[in-house]
């Protein structure tokens, strides 16, 4: 099953600061997103190129879901930071029958005119840590190319991980130079090209 990478979430436990890390973090600003009802969060965005990144939090204003958020946020604290990344497939269902368990069923979801599909973990915790990525099948446009580009771009996504080797055999659908998997303790970092420079999130 091939996959792509399609977005990298940062997570905050409120999305003023959290957005405000990453714009000091590279030097530019982030547009705003919008309100996922069902999940009770809400995001910030910026394009990098045929990808995006968002950050996300739990919205304070919203009715909390009777059901776990996506990306753990119900347990997130700490520091705004990397905890996530996204890929996309072209028939999901296949995907999740591929996918390592835990990785989700499989649930629609709207935000404005955006519509996909996306495996969510009954407990919102994805396989591996986190170093599994959701996956999402889009269903209509894809944010990226309605965002302002910024001239920032993904260079790597390195994703470290004591169990490396069958993350990367679960990973195989996944052909993308921009994609390291690597042995260590559990951390995302993002290297991103801006005209800053190089930046790094993690």
């Amino acid at each position: 099953m091939k996959l792509r990478l399609d977005h990298l979430a940062v997570s905050c436990t409120a999305l003023d600061a959290g957005a405000a890390a990453v714009e000091a973090a590279l030097g530019l600003p982030l547009v705003s997103g919008g309100r996922h009802a069902h999940m009770g969060t809400h995001n910030r965005l910026l394009r990098l190129g045929d990808l995006y990144l968002e950050v996300i939090a739990i919205d304070p204003d919203a009715a909390a879901p009777s059901w776990p958020r996506w990306f753990d946020l119900d347990r997130f604290s700490g520091a705004p930071r990397l905890t996530n990344w996204v890929a996309a497939c072209d028939d999901l269902d296949a995907a999740l029958l591929h996918a390592p368990d835990g990785a989700g069923g499989a649930m629609d979801l709207a935000r404005g005119d955006l519509r996909w599909r996306m495996g969510v973990p009954d407990n919102g915790r994805l396989p591996f840590g986190g170093a599994f990525p959701a996956l999402i099948q889009w269903q209509g446009p894809h944010p990226a190319p309605r965002l302002p580009d910024t001239g920032a771009r993904l260079a790597r996504l390195v994703v470290s991980h004591p169990e490396a080797v069958a993350l990367r055999a679960a990973l195989s659908g996944l052909t993308d130079a921009r994609m390291v998997i690597e042995p260590g303790s559990l951390t995302l970092c993002a290297e991103i090209d801006t005209p800053h420079g190089r930046r790094v999130l993690a």
